[in-house]
């Protein structure tokens, strides 16, 4: 048996909120299920926000909604407060994502709250859902954890601070997020070591971009210190609206092609994964696609490499 790794498709929700034009809500769901088809096993739909300040979120709820019926997929929504918590709940969704930036200046951009009042938030959300009668995870993920395009360093001590905090909130687990793809390899095994410790396992996920053309080397990183669930997105797509200079998520494809390379099993078919570009293609015609592995091509080494049923079953 190969170990298995997570890989959990953000384009829907990261990769969309950046893009110039919106995608048809029907050419969403059938990326969405494309994707899940190609063994994808966890995919962020969509984001429960104001669709005033992104537009491109305005469907969400009917996503969720089509999404669960989806077979096999988990479904995951991203929610900035109780609020939209509520929403995804209601929508149905598998897990909610609560984003929780580590520094002030990205904090108060993207939430209007310090990183202690979001931290709060999340605690709210937490007893909510335990109060249901369905149970939905809850994700928090500590947003600029690697630096910030505001302010700079994010000491070390403060991601320390505020994953302590939401661990003692409830919360089902935890994620480290590179939101502006300022990290690198030895600053990843730092801080992952150092959280690690501080809240042992509920330490999940790492969430990375690619701004600074490190994303698969901070992925390695977090491989070696144990983490077995990461975020990606389709082609690249992604960034973040109220945190300048952010570019794209590290691309799936890419992510894949190297964990199945290393013999890790992410249960996707890269050739399926690759053909659900044709959906960017067709709703979002003016973004750029990104992505070694598409633009390359599968080599005869990754197939020898998945005889024993790998990611071309």
């Amino acid at each position: 048996m190969r170990e298995r790794v997570i890989v959990c498709e953000v384009g829907p929700r990261d990769g969309l909120q950046m893009a110039k034009s919106r995608m048809a809500t029907g050419t969403k769901q059938a990326w969405i299920a494309a994707m899940a088809q190609a063994g994808v096993p966890e995919i962020e739909v969509g984001s429960f926000v104001s669709p005033k300040v992104i537009p491109q979120m305005s469907d969400t709820d009917v996503v969720v909604r089509d999404a669960v019926l989806v077979p096999g997929l988990r479904v995951v929504a991203l929610a900035p407060n109780l609020r939209g918590a509520q929403a995804a709940y209601e929508a149905g969704a598998h897990r909610v994502t609560i984003p929780v930036s580590v520094s002030e200046g990205h904090s108060r951009a993207n939430l209007n709250r310090t990183p202690a009042e979001q931290v709060a938030e999340v605690g709210r959300v937490v007893e909510w859902v335990r109060a249901q009668a369905r149970p939905m995870e809850v994700e928090a993920a500590c947003s600029t954890a690697f630096g910030c395009s505001f302010d700079g360093v994010v000491a070390d001590e403060a991601v320390l601070k505020v994953a302590a905090g939401l661990a003692s909130a409830g919360v089902d687990m935890v994620a480290l997020a590179d939101t502006v793809g300022y990290a690198q390899p030895a600053q990843i095994r730092r801080i992952v070591g150092a959280v690690r410790r501080e809240i042992g396992d509920v330490l999940e996920g790492l969430h990375l971009h690619d701004t600074m053309g490190l994303g698969l080397a901070n992925a390695l990183a977090g491989l070696d210190c144990g983490i077995r669930s990461f975020d990606a997105a389709l082609a690249g797509l992604g960034g973040c609206p109220f945190a300048p200079g952010a570019s794209g998520n590290i691309v799936t494809e890419d992510l894949v092609f190297m964990l199945e390379s290393m013999g890790f099993d992410t249960g996707i078919n890269l050739d399926q994964l690759i053909d659900c570009r044709r959906f960017l293609a067709e709703g979002l015609p003016a973004e750029a696609r990104h992505g070694h592995v598409a633009q390359a091509g599968i080599p005869k080494t990754y197939r020898a490499q998945q005889g024993l049923g790998g990611g071309v079953r």
